[in-house]
């Protein structure tokens, strides 16, 4: 009996890959990690269109995106590329280039959810550096702080607060697009932020992360409580992975002092180690279970479930 076969895309199985491993071998699959820098599009009319290391005979029956490498415009277009056109040959995405392409650009995220009507930052994102010199200036002056943040990076990295006037010394752009927000001061004492992990339009978990300083990422150092999610912030959740189009996403979200809940980010390959710390549920097995059960019909799923 052939066992059916799916693709990790990742450059770094780390705990993450072996738990997403694991949960498809619980279900009878055989997973295999794969780096989208190794695939390549072939139109010979003879071989496969998508030629994926492992998977010269046949392509795998889904693929999970557990990250998708940085590079040049035109490497990262090849690699969306590649998920589109599975997608288009009717290989299960999980999540698909749509979703990634509108959440890992942060500037189309905030476009998006303020279309939505969701709360999120004010945003403003440009070219022109003295436009942006004077949008912070404006900011300081009504005693606002400004955060600068890079359009594709995650875990915090090359995010700063201009807090004074001096800061704007070092202000620099993201490859020549400065993308900026209003700060979002969160209420109580400290700094802290929700994560809501959404799957299929269901929250499943969330955690109250607390960070030592204004960045509550876990990669920075935040400490992470499970909490439950109320109704509003739940809503909040829901609605922005669906404004997005995304199979399953952690959402940040922050309570300011006025006790308005806000929408920070929308990530669509969320790391969840930290979270998985502190609930009981198995989120790697959720989200295999819901490729299988939704993207491959896997009516015999329910019966060989633990």
């Amino acid at each position: 009996m052939n066992v059916a076969r799916v693709a990790i895309f990742t450059d770094d199985p780390g705990w993450h890959g072996q738990q997403l491993k694991l949960a498809f071998s619980l279900r009878g699959y055989v997973a295999e990690y794969v780096s989208l820098t190794k695939c390549k599009l072939v139109t010979d009319g003879h071989s496969l269109p998508i030629m994926i290391p492992g998977f010269e005979d046949k392509l795998p029956a889904a693929v999970f995106v557990r990250g998708v490498p940085g590079g040049s415009l035109e490497e990262v277009v090849f690699f969306l590329d590649i998920l589109h056109a599975l997608k288009i040959l009717g290989i299960p995405v999980y999540n698909d280039a749509y979703a990634i392409e509108k959440s890992v650009d942060k500037g189309m995220t905030s476009f998006l959810l303020q279309q939505a009507g969701l709360p999120t930052p004010v945003t403003w994102e440009m070219r022109d550096r003295d436009e942006a010199l004077c949008i912070i200036e404006n900011e300081l002056h009504q005693g606002r702080m400004v955060i600068s943040k890079p359009l594709f990076g995650s875990q915090g990295e090359g995010i700063r607060r201009i807090e004074k006037m001096t800061d704007l010394f070092w202000l620099t752009s993201s490859r020549g697009i400065y993308y900026l927000q209003r700060f979002v001061q969160c209420g109580g004492v400290g700094f802290s932020d929700v994560r809501v992990f959404v799957i299929n339009g269901h929250v499943v978990a969330s955690m109250r992360r607390k960070g030592i300083s204004w960045l509550n990422n876990v990669a920075r150092g935040a400490s992470c409580e499970s909490i439950a999610a109320d109704a509003d912030m739940a809503r909040l959740a829901v609605l922005a992975t669906q404004a997005l189009q995304m199979d399953y996403a952690g959402v940040d979200i922050i309570q300011d002092q006025q006790g308005n809940y806000t929408i920070i980010e929308v990530n669509s390959i969320p790391a969840w180690k930290g979270l998985q710390s502190v609930c009981d549920l198995n989120l790697a097995q959720l989200m295999v279970d819901d490729l299988l059960l939704r993207y491959l019909s896997d009516a015999s799923l329910s019966e060989r479930m633990t």
